[in-house]
């Protein structure tokens, strides 16, 4: 893929700029602004990777101040991720029809918009609509990052560096939203981590128009039986995960509502072969190697996201950490996958097959899940914690970046939206997956270990040093403790599913073998 043809350096292409006919890039030089895009479109990811997660560090401030129950809390989570997850879809392909420049910005006004009315939320009804407009956008947003990203950059070598921090900023932001949840709770107001994203917005659109290249629109119409049947899916299928943390996996409301998903999706993927313009070309997830990476990319994500919720909870409530400190404990493991991506995968992904480096790094990531399966309620975080993230980071480094590059590479410009969007959408059900099913696992693991200690002789044998209630205590932590390295048990044998995946099915070789010509890189067959 190249990026598209476009006017003097100095002024921005708009986006009814004429195409080829069959979707794909015109021969030039390379854009002299694509290193500024990069940054533009990073910035962009920045903002929707940090609300995944800067806002639960806001929470408990929040629901004091609007007086939500503890029952609706849940809500300001769940409306983005529901939102998000189930329109993922839909924004990628109207990025392809709108053209991606137009949609970007589109996308980071609305999410501006959508955020300074949450951050002036007066009651809970107002925060959890603005959450919901917010992972609207959110949807719109995403895939034209991607995308762009998979259409401004070209030679191989290139590519990898940019989706290298691509990469690190799509995985290691989550630990930066947490930092800067922490911090503007603290110093400032928890409304301040919706009221930052307008500032964000204001320089990424400034920036879009100034050094992004337009597309044009494809001229294919939006597949509305398609977007009804994907997109309810899809939100049914990531609202009954969310369901099935508090209500239990046999709670008669997330069955029907995983069974309805599953059924919507299945007639989806069947209108797909059948309507003359698809939301979702089938061609694109029949490639191997493509649908290697996605299933890939999802196994990844539900072991990084139950890491993230477990050790949170762990620096909080069993090392009783402050939110701050809890945000900075995850930066050596942000700073790892940096690392990775950056200086290991950028530098060799057009050298060696991709698989050569996500099983590895995916390799790591299952030891590094291993390693803390050992943790006890009086474990150091310098000798038992952070030599595992660490690992675990710099697995992660080597995992995304090949995964998204790989996954966006020789597929025709006019579908690079709703590829990317397919991308982002196994990344979300992956993390919606993780969230829901380790975190039961981890608190049913939890009770049947209270129960037993409590009525057992361990019991006793507390009690005759200590207090009876200091001794539930201490039982109850041991038991959330235990609970956690039973999860992640599970989240390593998941991990390493996704290794055997990408070596059976990730078979496309080396970026190097590629041709350049006048500036496009000419994709090598597959084999």
């Amino acid at each position: 893929m190249t990026s598209a043809s476009g006017t003097s350096p100095g002024s921005p292409m708009p986006d009814a700029a004429p195409r080829p006919a069959d979707g794909g890039a015109p021969s030039g030089p390379p854009d002299p602004r694509r290193w500024w895009a990069l940054a533009v479109i990073g910035l962009a990811q920045l903002m929707v990777v940090l609300d995944a997660t800067i806002v639960n560090i806001a929470l408990p401030s929040a629901q004091r101040d609007l007086g939500m129950s503890d029952g609706n809390r849940q809500w300001v989570i769940t409306a983005y991720s529901l939102a998000f997850g189930g329109l993922l879809l839909l924004g990628g392909r109207i990025a392809d029809l709108i053209g991606r420049r137009r949609a970007f910005v589109i996308g980071l006004g609305g999410f501006a918009v959508a955020s300074a009315l949450g951050g002036a939320a007066g009651g809970p009804g107002m925060l959890f609509a603005a959450r919901a407009l917010q992972g609207v956008f959110a949807a719109l947003l995403a895939p034209c990052a991607l995308s762009l990203l998979a259409t401004t950059f070209d030679t191989p070598r290139e590519r990898a560096k940019a989706f290298g921090v691509f990469a690190a900023i799509a995985s290691g932001g989550g630990a930066v939203g947490l930092i800067a949840g922490g911090l503007l709770t603290e110093y400032l107001n928890w409304r301040w981590c919706l009221y930052v994203n307008v500032a964000i917005a204001a320089i990424a659109i400034l920036g879009a128009f100034a050094v992004l290249r337009g597309t044009g629109r494809t001229g294919a119409k939006l597949d509305v039986p398609g977007a009804v049947l994907g997109c309810g899916g899809l939100v049914a299928l990531v609202y009954g995960l969310s369901e099935a943390e508090p209500r239990g996996w046999s709670d008669g409301m997330v069955i029907g509502l995983l069974a309805g998903g599953a059924v919507l999706l299945a007639v989806f993927a069947w209108w797909q072969t059948r309507a003359s313009d698809p939301m979702l070309p089938p061609h694109i997830i029949r490639d191997r190697t493509r649908a290697g990476c996605l299933l890939t990319m999802a196994l990844a994500t539900i072991g990084l996201f139950a890491l993230f919720l477990f050790m949170t909870y762990y620096f909080q409530l069993v090392l009783g950490y402050s939110p701050v400190r809890t945000g900075l404990a995850f930066l050596p493991m942000t700073l790892a996958i940096i690392t990775g991506a950056t200086q290991v995968s950028a530098r060799f992904l057009d050298r060696l097959a991709p698989r050569r480096l996500i099983v590895p790094g995916l390799l790591l990531a299952t030891l590094a899940l291993v390693l803390l399966t050992r943790l006890t309620v009086d474990s150091s975080y310098a000798t038992d914690v952070l030599p595992a993230m660490l690992v675990l980071g710099f697995g992660m480094g080597l995992v995304f970046m090949p995964v998204m590059s790989t996954a966006t590479q020789g597929v025709a410009r006019r579908d690079s939206g709703i590829t990317s969007a397919t991308v982002n959408t196994a990344q979300q059900v992956g993390g919606a997956i993780g969230t829901a099913l380790l975190n039961t696992i981890a608190s049913t693991a939890a009770t049947a270990y209270v129960a037993s200690h409590l009525a057992g002789p361990a019991a006793a044998a507390d009690g005759a040093s200590a207090s009876a209630a200091a001794a539930q205590r201490l039982v109850e932590a041991q038991g959330v403790v235990h609970g956690f390295g039973v999860a992640l048990w599970w989240a390593a044998g998941i991990m390493l599913l996704g290794a055997g995946v990408a070596a059976v099915m990730v078979t496309a070789p080396a970026a190097a073998p590629r041709r350049e010509v006048r500036g496009a890189a000419v994709a090598a067959p597959t084999p």
